[in-house]
């Protein structure tokens, strides 16, 4: 479905269920250089138990309208403009990588209307390797290579899939090259231009997950601890789960695990 946000069409996917005013809404949001089809197994999930599911692509991406956003703040805002255009006045969010901080920031700057916030694949600051940002800006297939060589575990290069059928890594290819020219640049500098990570999670009053990957190259475990601290400064809470044998693209290498663990941590703040 489309949602006008200030004039521009929004491509939202809702885990092939209408939006039922009666259920609390989760918004899913992806990371750099994707779209909402990297949360298709979580959206499905969640959406036949009892949950809302709004999975944007953001601005410029995937059949989202517009440009995509320069910085994690003004993303931030943008989700919640979202949140008002689809009548939504609260609602759990939910991101990856990018998304993460994008909803971390929206958290804090919405309040009382985020119920819950789940953080994966999050640290901050979340600076990015100058080859890949380089890469981004001119040779995109030599960006795409390092992303997929970061992003999975070597079982996963090598063809395991939790999906039968599918390669992991190219399926992930393909999404990326779908993407239009500039928009991976313009999002992995969003996310190393971004310093106020740990001032906004000081400032998120709601309980919040935050999940890692325990084979994580690009935000690895033991990088979680500036943002644990902070976290911990706000009156909502945080606690951590670390996913086995799997990498950064972890809702496609463990979408079970991601699933569940998303379903328990959300049942507790349906309200």
């Amino acid at each position: 479905m489309d949602i006008p946000i200030s004039g521009l069409a929004t491509r939202v996917y809702t885990g092939g269920r209408s939006l039922d005013a009666d259920l609390p809404a989760v918004v899913l949001i992806h990371g750099a250089g994707h779209d909402h089809s990297v949360w298709n197994m979580q959206c499905r999930y969640l959406a036949h138990h009892g949950y809302k599911v709004l999975a944007p692509d953001l601005p410029g991406h995937g059949r989202s309208a517009g440009q995509p956003l320069a910085s994690i703040e003004a993303l931030a805002a943008w989700v919640v403009a979202l949140l008002d255009a689809a009548g939504l006045r609260t609602a759990a969010l939910v991101g990856h990588s990018m998304g993460s901080l994008i909803a971390l920031q929206a958290a804090a700057e919405a309040g009382e209307r985020i119920r819950a916030l789940a953080l994966l694949g999050s640290v901050v600051p979340m600076p990015v390797a100058e080859p890949l940002l380089d890469a981004a800006s001119s040779r995109r297939d030599k960006a795409h290579a390092m992303i997929n060589q970061w992003s999975y575990t070597p079982r996963s290069t090598l063809g395991s899939s939790a999906q039968p059928g599918t390669s992991l890594t190219i399926a992930n290819l393909r999404l990326m090259e779908r993407q239009a020219e500039g928009v991976l640049h313009t999002d992995l500098a969003a996310c190393n231009g971004y310093l106020s990570g740990a001032a906004a999670a000081s400032r998120v009053r709601c309980p919040t997950l935050l999940v890692s990957a325990a084979r994580d190259q690009m935000t690895p475990p033991r990088a979680s601890a500036p943002l644990l601290e902070a976290l911990d400064k706000g009156p909502g809470g945080v606690r951590t789960i670390v996913v086995p044998e799997c990498g950064h693209a972890m809702m496609a290498e463990a979408p079970d695990a991601i699933s569940d663990a998303l379903d328990r941590f959300l049942g507790e703040h349906e309200t």
